[in-house]
């Protein structure tokens, strides 16, 4: 795979959830001997010339040299995907969860090439849209704002508001044959099911 790194496209990954079904903060769960969040980071800073976290308490991110921004609107992933475009320098952002296991070069590629003419490029699989892997331009800010303002913080309802490209479930296997990309993990039993160190 040719080398990638996009000068013109943030990285931002998401690190304000609260973790309850975990009980423990889902950032710093080390799977196979790594914290979650560093997972998406090292994929990060390999694509990406910027990174950014969006969440709230940064000073559990102390010891990174990585900018943290306060979500602007707590209490939602939404919120999250909002913060982060506000906050990026470069017109297209890609958003992250912390809690994949597993994130897809390959699927991350794939999404980036296919941005032309578009607002927005997004995965979706057999189980639905995966809207916390995906790439978004600062175009999405106004229908993501309306959708906050409303009370609404459902990750996906905006998009019939902007030029979304789906990218469906059979490009995605080919790109994920092992099915992995998109595990995320939510109570320590799916830490045990990933062969993870909790």
């Amino acid at each position: 795979m040719p080398h990638f790194v996009a000068d013109d496209i943030t990285g931002v990954i998401l690190v304000g959830g609260k973790s309850r079904r975990m009980g423990r903060d889902k950032a710093f769960l080390e799977v196979q001997g790594k914290p979650l969040f560093e997972r998406v980071l090292d994929l990060f800073r390999e694509c990406f010339a910027q990174v950014v976290l969006v969440g709230d308490r940064g000073e559990r991110f102390a010891d990174y040299p990585v900018r943290v921004l306060p979500d602007l609107i707590p209490g939602s992933s939404l919120g999250g995907v909002y913060t982060g475009l506000s906050g990026a320098d470069s017109e297209w952002i890609f958003v992250s969860s912390c809690d994949l296991p597993f994130p897809s070069k390959s699927i991350l590629q794939h999404l980036c090439s296919l941005r032309e003419g578009f607002d927005a490029v997004v995965p979706k699989t057999r189980q639905g849209y995966e809207p916390l892997f995906a790439l978004y331009s600062k175009r999405c800010l106004a229908p993501i704002g309306e959708l906050l303002a409303g009370g609404e913080c459902c990750a996906y309802a905006w998009y019939p508001q902007a030029k979304v490209k789906e990218v469906g479930p059979e490009e995605i296997a080919r790109l994920d044959p092992a099915g992995t990309a998109f595990l995320n993990l939510n109570t320590p039993q799916d830490v045990v099911n990933t062969g993870g160190i909790t």
